[in-house]
């Protein structure tokens, strides 16, 4: 149980919903943003004296039945619901270290996607695995160390300016965005894995922008199913956007595609046979 980022989890919800949402009348002496301590107790069926000692990390753990009540006064999301659990110490969590060998049968699958640029990434954004035409299309991971692939890091501290998209995508804040909640639900998952703590406190350190998002406890961000790529050899590309979760090994697989015939599908298809000479930018 991680007493203290679930107390933070929780004011933070509890900051963010208002209380007309929750069937209350917001009155003009309200003071509190989004609802008081005791208006959640109330509404969860619990003691205000245990919500207000689990916001602030003082309390033993929650049983499974509180943690429910407590997110359903809150009006969490299935994705905040399971993280609260993490959190709690009630839903099963993984020890150690995460993983970065990729399945063989995976690696051989990305080469034998046509016309798709496929790359695996770890749970805090490393690129394991990819193929040629993701090489086209972003960079030639094999000619930089571990700590460069990491896109986490790329999109919020090696980049020219704050704020640059990442490989010219369309989607720069919503990717930063989701980079933040995969890693806060990372950390969630591995609380003991140093490549996991280390990274976090290098963006948080490096970063207003991520020390910024980072506070806002968000664990679940709006779906990417399209990107567009400006390219400097054929210009935009919009392609789909599809994240396998590999759940063996805690990775996904992240598919670009276009769909066949289209002006799009053209340009991907020139970017496979210009292959390498089309690399050498962020």
């Amino acid at each position: 149980m991680d007493k203290q980022e679930l107390g933070a989890f929780l004011r933070s919800r509890r900051e963010r919903l208002r209380p007309e949402d929750a069937g209350l009348s917001s009155g003009p002496r309200r003071r509190t943003p989004g609802l008081r301590r005791e208006e959640v107790a109330v509404l969860a069926h619990i003691s205000t004296e245990y919500y207000v000692r689990l916001e602030q990390g003082r309390a033993p753990r929650p049983s499974g039945e509180v943690l429910a009540a407590i997110a359903g006064a809150l009006r969490l999301t299935d994705a905040e619901s399971d993280h609260l659990h993490v959190l709690a110490g009630t839903a099963p969590s993984r020890t150690g270290r995460h993983r970065r060998d990729v399945r063989p049968s995976i690696l051989a699958l990305l080469e034998r996607l046509p016309l798709t640029a496929g790359f695996v990434v770890s749970a805090t954004f490393e690129v394991l695995a990819w193929n040629d035409l993701a090489v086209a299309l972003m960079e030639d991971f094999a000619a930089v160390g571990p700590d460069d692939r990491n896109l986490a890091r790329k999109a919020f501290l090696a980049l020219p300016q704050p704020g640059t998209p990442l490989y010219g995508v369309s989607d720069a804040a919503e990717f930063r965005h989701s980079v933040v909640t995969e890693l806060r639900s990372t950390l969630a998952r591995y609380p003991s894995d140093p490549a996991v703590t280390g990274l976090i406190e290098e963006l948080r350190a490096g970063s207003p922008d991520f020390a910024r998002l980072w506070e806002r406890h968000d664990v679940q961000a709006a779906p990417m199913l399209t990107k567009t790529f400006r390219h400097p050899a054929v210009g935009d590309i919009t392609v789909n956007c599809d994240a396998l979760a590999l759940t063996d090994r805690d990775q996904r697989l992240v598919l670009y595609s276009a769909p066949p015939g289209s002006r799009d599908a053209d340009a991907l298809a020139l970017l496979n046979v210009l292959g390498r000479e089309t690399i050498g930018r962020v």
